[in-house]
């Protein structure tokens, strides 16, 4: 008996419990006896309900009995069956129409393919066997995807309450249900795709960035590079092009220059007025770039490029790791921007660049200033602890060196 979920095949199971059927429970719940439950499924007269029991490979291996087992009898528990040949055994009934494992459908899945795979336990390499499901149009599929005209159909057709209807416009119907789940599911795995893409652009350009930085090569020319982007970022924020030299920040610009590549910058007022952006910037590049000069000489060859890639990788890691966990507070609140007539995954796409933006300048700020603060520090290996002396006590109570002397006093 396959089911779609644990609450069913629970259900299903207390249903039986009460009509006195033997029967075991395949589900999540009983994972330790998975094997065994299998393995007996396929003895004469047991009954297995299963949630989503249809994965490729599951082999149930029929009894010679079942297999000899010609035809089906399904008792009717129900008083008022009168048709139902309750008076006959399964043992007896020996007929020519071949029936071995016999699967029950309580419901059809969401996608169609589960529903093949079920309907293949059965009937397995020449093995005998058959299956049925039985639906409704209170279950999930038909009400949330059927559409009205399989309403209509079930009451053209109209009949008693509980009397079966096998039409092939029904089926239709319900395998048009599952074409619109499944085209449902496939547009939100498209959605997360696109998403993820997103994010996935970005995760490229970091570990590109920091396979660069691995392998150690030209990093003096790479630290030029940030050194060029900060200054950039400095003078785009303290000045404007479209007004006068002296009216500019300089406190602001100098100041914060300052502190980043630790040196002092002294423009004379007198002087500012006649510096342009590009004479600017070219003269605070010059002065990082003699910064870095003298780091270098400092540390020495050996040192400076392991202590260079050593910040430049722990600065990227840090703030890559911030910006992950940014992107998924973004992702999870964005979808509301939906209410206010403007698409989430364009916000989410101009959201997120304009983070990676700020991650790239943080970055680049925070290895310009590491680079000038790391030091070298010797590794100290901590003292070796001294072990109080304990006088060896021999078997008479007395100490090893009182003993020691006692023989040294008998010799003399």
């Amino acid at each position: 008996v396959g089911t779609t979920s644990v609450e069913v095949s629970e259900l299903l199971s207390r249903l039986l419990k009460r009509r006195g059927i033997p029967h075991s429970v395949l589900n999540a719940k009983h994972h330790q006896k998975e094997a065994q439950i299998v393995a007996l499924a396929g003895q004469p007269g047991s009954v297995t309900i299963a949630t989503n029991m249809a994965g490729r490979g599951t082999d149930i291996k029929l009894h010679p009995e079942v297999k000899r087992c010609s035809k089906c009898c399904i008792k009717c528990l129900e008083d008022d069956c009168s048709k139902c040949p309750t008076d006959v055994d399964v043992e007896e009934c020996l007929n020519d129409v071949p029936c071995g494992l016999y699967i029950i459908g309580t419901e059809r899945h969401e996608a169609r393919r589960i529903d093949n795979q079920l309907r293949g336990r059965s009937g397995r390499q020449g093995d005998p066997g058959s299956s049925r499901f039985f639906l409704s149009l209170e279950d999930d599929l038909m009400r949330l995807f059927g559409s009205d005209r399989v309403t209509g159909i079930m009451e053209r057709f109209g009949g008693y309450k509980g009397e079966p209807i096998t039409h092939s416009l029904v089926t239709k119907a319900i395998a048009n249900a599952q074409k619109r789940v499944e085209t449902y599911h496939f547009e939100i795995r498209k959605r997360l795709l696109e998403f993820d893409n997103v994010m996935n652009k970005q995760r490229e350009v970091v570990y590109e960035l920091r396979d660069d930085i691995l392998k150690g090569e030209g990093l003096k020319e790479k630290l030029v590079t940030i050194f060029a982007d900060v200054i950039d970022s400095l003078i785009e924020r303290y000045t404007d092009p479209k007004t006068y030299a002296e009216n500019w920040d300089w406190d602001g610009l100098l100041g914060e220059f300052s502190l980043i590549f630790l040196t002092d910058v002294q423009i004379l007022p007198t002087e500012r007025k006649d510096y342009t952006l590009e004479r600017l910037r070219e003269h605070l590049n010059h002065l990082a770039q003699a910064r870095l000069r003298e780091r270098e000489e400092s540390l020495g060859p050996e040192y400076f490029p392991r202590i260079m890639r050593y910040v430049m990788l722990s600065a990227l890691d840090s703030k890559w790791r911030d910006h992950l966990y940014a992107l998924d507070a973004l992702r999870e609140g964005i979808s509301l921007r939906a209410y206010g007539q403007k698409d989430p995954l364009v916000e989410y796409k101009q959201e997120s660049f304009r983070m990676f933006d700020e991650l790239m300048n943080d970055y680049a700020r925070d290895v310009s200033a590491l680079v000038f603060r790391a030091q070298i520090e010797e590794r100290r290996t901590p003292p070796q602890r001294m072990r109080a002396y304990k006088p060896e006590m021999g078997r008479e109570g007395k100490r090893r060196d009182e003993r020691v002397s006692q023989v040294k006093k008998k010799k003399i």
